[in-house]
């Protein structure tokens, strides 16, 4: 079958692997443009994300919805946090390093610094679309570690109030992103 811009994602949900390859050669540009943007500094990830964005959409597919944006952006989007993932994942390694390594370290110190600010203005973009209350109760959970116990206990909500208040917050930070996705087109 002849894997054309009108049935790729069609033969995708099929898993054709022609309609990867389609993928490859017309929208890798776009993946590989995201992923170095941001691992700019991380060379070494870049060849590894490509493939992990790859799986992904070959395994996600059937999550795209050409109504709520461009598959493009769709992409984009796979890309962009399969790298925020990468970039997590260097920070968590540099932690965990011995203490032998101290002048790597500090060397990539400026960089932990970068990549670390870069992470923590697109949370600031993604937690935004949240009310203030609600925004406290995910800096609690994700950014704090904090157990729902304990976050019950600082706020004063039940646990089933929390896990409703997160679910609807999850929610509303895909709809706001996937808006703003389709609309850059």
């Amino acid at each position: 079958m002849q894997i054309t811009e009108d049935n790729f994602i069609e033969q995708l949900k099929n898993k054709n692997e022609k309609a990867l390859e389609h993928v490859i050669d017309n929208y890798g540009w776009i993946l590989k443009s995201v992923i170095k943007k941001h691992l700019f500094y991380l060379p070494d990830y870049h060849e590894e994300c490509l493939n992990d964005c790859l799986m992904s959409i070959w395994e996600n597919i059937s999550y795209y919805d050409p109504k709520k944006s461009s598959f493009k952006n769709w992409i984009g989007g796979v890309a962009k946090y399969k790298a925020i993932n990468y970039v997590r994942k260097y920070l968590r390694d540099l932690e965990n390093e011995n203490i032998e390594n101290v002048t790597v370290i500090t060397e990539d110190n400026a960089l932990s610094q970068v990549l670390s600010k870069e992470i923590s203005l697109e949370t600031k973009k993604m937690l935004e679309c949240l009310s203030e209350e609600d925004r406290e109760i995910f800096m609690k959970l994700y950014f704090e570690e904090k157990n729902m116990d304990e976050i019950s206990c600082d706020t004063g909500l039940a646990k089933p109030v929390l896990y409703n208040r997160l679910s609807r917050g999850r929610k509303k930070m895909r709809e706001a992103f996937s808006l703003k996705g389709g609309s850059s087109q």
